[in-house]
């Protein structure tokens, strides 16, 4: 069982995450920003942690993510409040992340990115192109960080229901992918730490995930 701290846990990722590690017997920590977020995270099977990535120091994060085994980054600011606030969360949040796991001596680190093909081929705002500098500037500082760590690429999120099966690997073609089956991607990842220093992009596919990533496993 491995305790588990995640960053955006109360997100569509982040909440799924929450849910399917809770119930492979891990201890999910679910870090969240809003007080009534608290009951409905613990009812996925977490314990709820107070915290903002904007109001916290690394020496403040640290000492929350203190005893845990991994941290799982997926928290963003969706495009909402403008380059700014993402810049805070995606860029700075992501940093300040890196710097409490390493000062709390946790290696594996997992973070949720973006697929670099999204927007190609159709005209995009500036707060879009600002979205992908970041997503970009994070996985570039991660990368260097010398954590154990594992960039996951998502292709375009949809809601619909997960099917389980999916196309991973370093370069993949550009699709859709369901959150259920990001979430199931991470959990899977929690469970074969084998896989780091690995960069994963990620779509809907037919190969069962516990299957595609073993192959990538072995591949390392």
């Amino acid at each position: 069982m491995s305790k588990v701290f995640i960053i955006g846990a109360a997100g569509k990722v982040g909440s799924r995450l929450t849910r399917l590690l809770a119930a492979r017997g891990h201890r999910p920590i679910a870090m969240h920003r809003h007080p009534d977020q608290a009951d409905e995270l613990a009812a996925l099977g977490a314990t709820p942690v107070a915290g903002d990535l904007t109001g916290l120091d690394a020496d403040a994060l640290a000492s929350l993510l203190s005893g845990s085994d991994a941290v799982v980054f997926t928290a963003g600011a969706g495009g909402k409040g403008g380059p700014q606030r993402t810049d805070a969360i995606d860029g700075r949040g992501l940093e300040l992340a890196v710097a409490a796991a390493q000062a709390a001596g946790i290696r594996r680190f997992l973070l949720v990115s973006a697929f670099p093909e999204a927007g190609r081929g159709r005209h995009v705002s500036d707060t879009f192109e600002n979205y992908m500098k970041v997503k970009k500037q994070a996985d570039v500082y991660l990368a260097q960080s010398g954590l154990d760590w594992v960039i996951l690429r998502p292709g375009t999120l949809v809601d619909t229901a997960g099917t389980g099966r999916i196309t991973a690997g370093p370069a993949i073609p550009y699709g859709d992918v369901p959150r259920d089956d990001v979430a199931a991607t991470l959990a899977e990842l929690i469970d074969q730490p084998t896989i780091n220093r690995a960069i994963i992009e990620l779509t809907q596919g037919t190969a069962p995930v516990r299957d595609a990533l073993a192959a990538l496993a072995r591949q390392e």
